[in-house]
């Protein structure tokens, strides 16, 4: 796999996220991003259908230094949560994704003080192995129920993917996807790429979290490809 080596052009970024903060409008949702995962932290505790946002995105887990994390919120006419989504950038130089999450320091700054014994994560995705140097993660999905079936995820993935492009310029973009989301093709409204089986079996016993999830990821310049293809009005 290849790693990103473009420069970012600001104008086409800005036309990029225009056309789906557009998309978002016409779904009657205003969206906006913020920096303090304090704050994510207490708004996404107060959806009463969420999970528990991943530690990854915890600052008592593992902090993000300014710059290096963002997330996003859709509030509704009503001014009501109707998603939210994070995003934060790893240094992998030197390793790779794989190891990154068997490590646990994919979700924890330092695994000797705050993962649990028992905890664990196994990744077999082949390509978790490629994916290294500057690395944008994405997750911590929520969508409103009353929200769904209307191609909202697609919106939302690509204003993240806009944003992290024009913010980090990312060797490569990934995530990790639960198995539903394929099966009910919400994996393909996101327009992922790649995926593979084994991107992470994981156990963290304190977050009550098991999980078997697909390993999604776009390269740097099918990253740029994608900022760079989008000029005009989308069909959501």
């Amino acid at each position: 796999m290849q790693k990103m080596t473009t420069v970012v052009n600001p104008l086409q970024v800005s036309r990029f996220l225009r056309v789906y903060d557009d998309a978002a409008a016409q779904k009657r949702i205003k969206l906006s991003i913020g920096f303090d995962f304090q704050e994510y932290v207490s708004i996404t505790h107060a959806l009463p259908t969420k999970r528990l946002t991943y530690p990854n995105f915890r600052p008592d887990r593992s902090p993000i230094k300014s710059g290096e994390g963002y997330w996003m919120i859709g509030i509704d006419k009503d001014n009501a949560v109707a998603l939210v989504q994070a995003a934060r950038l790893y240094d992998l130089s030197g390793t790779n994704f794989a190891e990154h999450l068997e490590s646990l320091k994919a979700f924890y700054a330092d695994p000797t003080i705050h993962a649990h014994p028992d905890d664990r994560c196994t990744c077999t995705a082949p390509s978790a192995k490629e994916i290294s140097g500057r690395v944008a993660y994405h997750g911590d999905f929520w969508l409103r129920e009353d929200f769904r079936g209307q191609g909202v995820p697609k919106i939302m993935a690509a204003v993240l993917r806009g944003i992290s492009f024009a913010m980090w310029a990312p060797d490569f973009l990934c995530g990790l996807a639960a198995q539903w989301t394929l099966d009910k093709g919400v994996l393909a409204q996101y327009g992922h790429t790649h995926h593979e089986a084994g991107g992470a079996i994981l156990r963290l016993v304190a977050e009550d979290i098991a999980d078997d999830d697909l390993l999604v990821w776009l390269t740097g310049e099918e990253l740029r490809s994608l900022v760079d293809s989008t000029t005009e009005a989308i069909r959501i």
